[in-house]
């Protein structure tokens, strides 16, 4: 009799742990919705982004000033801009004035620049009011959802971001 009482507390807390993560996973989603958070168009672009080729990519064409974009911070290695499809109340572009495609093919001479979009990163977050946190995100090919063929750094904040992210 205890066992059986066992087995049938078990199956009721399976049932409400079973919903509860339902009800989460639906809360969760809302909440993407109502932020206006589409991670479904964006996972379409990187399933038709060309990994390479000859034609300059947006962010080539921003860097050589073709395309306009709001650009808070530039040097001799990257510039900084406002995303124009944020994703979060906060959401700018690090990127670097090297043409490098992907994360995955910076190479060992790459290692200067790459800490310093990092570190310029770092202090454009800190100007934007990101004292509390922020997340820094690099997308790496078709199953990471790199849209641009162009390595880039997104900082995202000015709210409380959720994990795990997607």
């Amino acid at each position: 009799m205890a066992a059986a009482l066992a087995l049938a507390a078990l199956r009721v807390t399976r049932r409400v742990t079973g919903a509860a993560a339902r009800l989460q996973v639906r809360r969760g989603c809302e909440v993407r919705e109502a932020s206006g958070v589409s991670g479904g168009e964006e996972v379409l672009k990187a399933q038709q982004a060309a990994p390479g080729g000859a034609a300059p990519t947006i962010f080539s064409r921003i860097i050589d000033k073709s395309i306009p974009a709001d650009i808070l911070y530039e040097d001799q290695q990257c510039l900084v801009f406002r995303d124009v499809a944020p994703q979060a109340p906060v959401h700018l572009l690090v990127i670097p004035k090297k043409p490098i495609p992907r994360i995955s093919q910076a190479e060992e001479q790459d290692k200067q620049l790459l800490g310093h979009l990092l570190l310029v990163a770092a202090q454009t977050a800190k100007a934007e009011g990101l004292g509390d946190g922020y997340r820094l995100v690099i997308n790496d090919g078709k199953l990471g959802a790199q849209t641009v063929y162009h390595l880039h750094l997104h900082i995202l904040g000015g709210r409380q971001l959720q994990w795990p992210p997607g």
